[in-house]
């Protein structure tokens, strides 16, 4: 073979070879997701929407994104993790240190055919409220702040104009200025393993809110994705259709698996008294009043004439917890005593004692019926007292409190205490489940 077709091989297999693996290198694993596939012409934009947990998981649900990761960008360091950045922070607002804190940001990894970048940027400003400053709803710091981190110039300038038209939208509905910062992107740091897909591996997560219910001004590149992808509008509530006296409202957003759970385990089940409403704009009825911005989902807000005056954030399960929390908005003190605190009403003191008509008693949170009035009877003792209860109404747990061997009786719904069971009762069960009174409430048939 001749020298310069030898040397013609040899260069074709090394052109093969540096074709084969650059190939290879645009089709890539992100190291922060070793399963995730980053297509050779995708783009990516690093985005600060306060938490990333929820940051993360809001970007994620846009068709076309690749992959969204949890990170830190924006600081002075170039090297950071998760409590250095907490840490840093503290030292800022004692005044023992200076500079500039990381923000915790996720950066979104997109197919531009798929995808434009201006709808991107719709659902981040869509998805958070970008004029708190260094805050998103209860975290409070400039590592939480709002921010658009660029890597050239095209982004840089459909960023700005994003931010304008956002801002009108803002104004008009009545919102301040956008306090966004929008910078080139610098010393950007993975998030730690156990920060990327929080949301999904831990089941006590919450879900973001979904900002302040204000669209992004549609273009013609918008129309179609926003429309499928924005947050679902609704108008605040009017209170001309609520209980001005004490209302209940349950704060939802879109693809919550908590408040699927709440409504399932809870709102499905609901016999209290107290009036409930949902909804999915986070703010408060008309002309009523919030003690503070929501920052999480479902979040249980009580209103009393108009204002806040408590409120449970999260749920993952824990029904007894939020009873317990209802039950000291509705319980008056000596109710609380007994039901959180095993405590006993003097006896022949309590209430409906002597209730003798058709009906029955129920949890007095909850609603749920715990005896009917026909199994009650008069065991002389100075409690109610019944034979049997409904079934499946109560739970037994053994009570060795007082120097004594009892089987306490509390309320399978609410987990509140009821009282005692014994082996004294008349036929045909002889069992005298000896009550509370003022636990107890009577309905009439």
């Amino acid at each position: 073979m001749k020298k310069s077709t030898i040397l013609f091989t040899i260069l074709i297999m090394v052109v093969t070879i540096t074709a084969f693996t650059t190939m290879e290198e645009t089709v890539s694993s992100n190291p922060a997701h070793p399963n995730s596939t980053v297509h050779a012409q995708s783009d990516s934009i690093v985005l600060g929407m306060g938490c990333f947990w929820g940051a993360e998981k809001r970007m994620s649900e846009l068709p076309g994104v690749l992959d969204a990761e949890s990170g830190y960008a924006g600081g002075n360091n170039a090297r950071a993790g998760y409590e250095d950045v907490l840490n840093f922070e503290r030292r800022l607002r004692m005044g023992r240190a200076s500079g500039r804190n990381h923000a915790e940001v996720v950066k979104v990894t997109f197919d531009p055919q798929q995808l434009s970048l201006e709808n991107v940027l719709a659902k981040f400003w869509e998805s958070h409220d970008p004029t708190q400053g260094d805050r998103q709803g209860n975290d409070i710091g400039s590592n939480y702040r709002s921010a658009i981190y660029y890597h050239d110039d095209a982004q840089k300038t459909l960023a700005l104009a994003t931010r304008d038209a956002y801002q009108q939208a803002l104004t008009a509905a009545g919102y301040g200025q956008i306090t966004t910062e929008i910078l080139p992107l610098k010393n950007y740091i993975t998030a730690e393993e156990y920060h990327q897909d929080y949301l999904v591996k831990n089941p006590d997560g919450y879900c973001g809110l979904g900002g302040v219910n204000v669209a992004y001004p549609a273009t013609e590149r918008t129309k179609h994705t926003t429309a499928a992808t924005s947050t679902q509008s609704t108008q605040p509530i009017d209170s001309k259709d609520l209980n001005f006296a004490q209302q209940l409202v349950v704060f939802e957003s879109e693809n919550c698996e908590f408040c699927a759970q709440f409504k399932h385990d809870i709102l499905d089940h609901w016999r209290s008294d107290m009036p409930v409403v949902t909804t999915m704009n986070p703010n408060p009825p008309v002309d009523w009043v919030l003690d503070k911005s929501l920052f999480a989902s479902p979040t249980m807000v009580l209103f009393k004439e108009g204002q806040e005056v408590a409120r449970y954030t999260g749920y993952n399960g824990e029904k007894e917890k939020f009873w317990q929390w209802l039950g000291f908005q509705l319980l008056t003190p000596e109710q609380q005593k007994i039901a959180f605190e095993q405590g006993t009403e003097r006896a022949f003191t309590g209430s409906n004692l002597d209730e003798k008509r058709p009906g029955k008693f129920v949890d007095p949170i909850t609603g749920a019926t715990l005896f009917l009035s026909k199994t009650k009877f008069n065991s002389g003792t100075g409690w109610p007292s019944f034979i049997e209860p409904v079934e499946g109404s109560i739970t037994y747990h053994a009570d060795n409190s007082d120097y004594m061997q009892r089987t306490e009786v509390r309320s399978a719904s609410s987990g509140i205490h009821l009282g005692h069971v014994f082996n004294d009762g008349p036929p045909p069960t002889h069992k005298r489940y000896c009550i509370n009174g003022n636990i107890l409430k009577f309905v009439p048939d």
